[in-house]
């Protein structure tokens, strides 16, 4: 072929498309996406909307190929050839309105090889035997039973295999309403795991029913109580000054062994005294207000031999024991029971310079209220009242042992007499239990009674409870009481009315104890509570203490705790650090704390 009939070849096909190799046959996919390409081309689909619309003009004279190979002057020669003989085809009939025929929903999408409604073999390829289908489902199935196990399988499969106590009980986490003791891996537990369920409530004397609120049963053999070894209790490490103890008490002398808790007297000489014991305490670890505590003891030596001072008593969290300067200053009146030793500047009243003390000397050394308040409210007295669980001593003209069970409260009574009249105070046997001949000294008065206790619960071959219940109420005080218990059984009682108002001293009520109480034990000697018999008394001996359990009443709400809203004790303790820290600071005075200035006594 010449140029000339190759360029006409190629205007007659402007820009035209090299012919494919193969010509696709007509029923297949290719031809007829080809043939939509070509109808979209042409404007015979789409040609009234869309990217589509635009129409091509008509008239429009075909540009010279770019593939013409004939010399300029023969090109411009064919050029005039060309426009004569070629016709240019006819616009394609585009309108506005595209023919329902042109397009239809049911056709295949343009722009979307997915989409064609067609029942084409080619495209509609369902089956059950998919592989791939099947693990699309089987992992949707996975995913939604693992979801069902972990959010219900698990929990009810761990509800089945955990162990439930029918016993019901109650307590701030201790045992919950099923009567179930919660165990976290490496967090205490207030309620001891191997405590036997048949302990986990009790009937009180008032006909309420007591649940179980803190346990220590001493099981685990080993124990040691230096700061820092235990949650709730820690041995201390001084020398007993306030009682004149003749011991130094070190926490080393404490240990548990064949589930009991052991305290050790020894002779041994260090400090510069004679001997050496321990006192476990549970200040500002664990507190309760209200309620009944109860231990089981083996008292250490026998029941011949005076002088030994085994005790297990409570005290408000605002007094450390053995912290001299932390136990001065309380009462919740503004009378004449808060002067410096009971006395106006004048030296009156008479009861007090006459006979107020039982030696006819000085009643009180007590020096009055402290300069600041623990809170909430200034107007309430604070203080760090004791009961005492038992003091255990030998009735050296009966020989027989027997413990003195008391209220230590201040201020004080003429003479230290409290109200012992029956309607106030109650003696359930008067053939074990008397009213004890010690009453107080400057320092405190003692609301006591002693009772006799059997000589075979002695250095472990024997054991015996004690302990207390008691109530009090600071919007209706007259409620207040405490009732003692000696080997199990009630031993005395005293009431509000056993501490009244006593007008030949001039003091208001003075209060059941209102404030959050720590436990302590301690195993002592001191010749102000007992003279020692030194022929009879054996050293090492021991004192064993089987279990300490607390109970509350089902209507006390935050009663356990040594900081609760209603008589707060944190912060106070953290604003006065010497006195709550330093053993050595025996008064509050020392501990550079300051008393208020009292209307009645320094005028205004």
């Amino acid at each position: 072929m010449n140029s000339l009939g190759q360029q006409q070849q190629y205007q007659q096909q402007p820009y035209g498309p090299r012919a494919p190799s193969r010509t696709p046959s007509v029923g297949s996919s290719a031809y007829q996406h080809g043939r939509a390409a070509q109808d979209v081309a042409t404007g015979a689909i789409g040609g009234g909307y869309g990217p589509y619309s635009y129409n091509p003009q008509a008239s429009r004279d075909a540009a010279p190929s770019r593939f013409s190979t004939a010399p300029p002057s023969e090109a411009s020669h064919n050029d005039v050839q060309s426009r004569e003989r070629i016709v240019p085809a006819p616009a394609p009939n585009n309108s506005s309105t595209v023919p329902p025929y042109l397009w239809d929903t049911k056709d295949p999408d343009l722009d979307d090889m997915i989409h064609d409604p067609r029942n084409d073999s080619g495209w509609a390829g369902f089956t059950i035997f998919s592989f791939r289908g099947w693990v699309n489902a089987s992992a949707i199935v996975v995913l939604m039973v693992g979801l069902i196990m972990l959010f219900a399988g698990y929990p009810i499969i761990s509800w089945y295999r955990r162990s439930h106590i029918s016993t019901t009980g109650y307590n701030l986490g201790g045992i919950n309403g099923t009567g179930q003791v919660p165990k976290l891996p490496g967090m205490p537990s207030l309620i001891d795991a191997v405590t036997p369920s048949s302990a986990f409530t009790r009937k009180g004397s008032d006909g309420n029913t007591y649940n179980l609120v803190f346990s220590d049963e001493f099981n685990t053999d080993g124990r040691t109580f230096y700061p820092g070894d235990d949650a709730y209790w820690e041995a201390v490490n001084f020398n007993y000054w306030p009682t004149g103890d003749l011991e130094w008490y070190d926490p080393s002398t404490i240990t548990t062994k064949d589930g009991k808790l052991v305290i050790t007297l020894s002779e041994v000489q260090n400090h510069d005294l004679n001997f050496m014991s321990g006192m476990l305490q549970s200040w500002n670890k664990f507190c309760f207000t209200t309620g009944y505590i109860e231990v089981s003891v083996s008292m250490p030596g026998t029941a011949e031999a005076a002088g030994l001072w085994p005790a297990v008593w409570t005290m408000g969290n605002l007094g450390r024991a053995g912290y001299g300067a932390t136990t001065e200053g309380n009462y919740d009146a503004c009378d004449l029971g808060t002067f410096p030793n009971q006395t106006a500047q004048d030296g009156t009243p008479g009861a007090y310079a006459t006979a107020g003390s039982l030696s006819g000397n000085e009643l009180s050394f007590l020096p009055g209220q402290r300069g600041d308040h623990p809170g909430p409210s200034n107007n309430v007295g604070r203080s760090a009242p004791e009961i005492d669980i038992f003091e255990t001593q030998i009735n050296v003209t009966l020989f027989k042992a027997e413990v003195s069970q008391s209220l230590q409260t201040a201020p004080f009574n003429y003479k230290y007499e409290f109200v012992n009249t029956s309607d106030a105070t109650t003696i359930y046997d008067d053939t074990i239990t008397q009213f004890n001949s010690y009453k107080g000294g400057t320092t405190q008065q003692g609301v006591s009674a002693t009772s006799i206790i059997d000589s075979q619960n002695f250095g472990g071959n024997g054991y015996a409870t004690y302990g207390y219940e008691w109530w009090s109420n600071p919007s209706k005080r007259s409620e207040g009481y405490v009732t003692w218990y000696s080997q199990g059984v009630e031993s005395w009682k005293i009431t509000a009315a056993s501490i009244g108002p006593d007008p030949l001293t001039q003091i208001s009520q003075r209060l059941i104890p209102e404030e959050p109480m720590y436990i302590i034990m301690n195993l002592g000697l001191s010749p102000g509570f007992q003279r020692q018999d030194w022929k009879h008394l054996v050293f090492p001996t021991s004192i064993y203490v089987d279990y300490v359990r607390v109970y509350q009443r089902d209507d006390v709400k935050d009663g356990v705790g040594c900081d609760p809203a209603s008589h707060p004790t944190a912060d106070y303790i953290n604003n006065h650090p010497v006195a709550y820290a330093d053993y050595n600071a025996t008064t509050w005075a020392q501990a550079n704390y300051t008393f208020p200035r009292n209307s009645l006594y320094d005028g205004c």
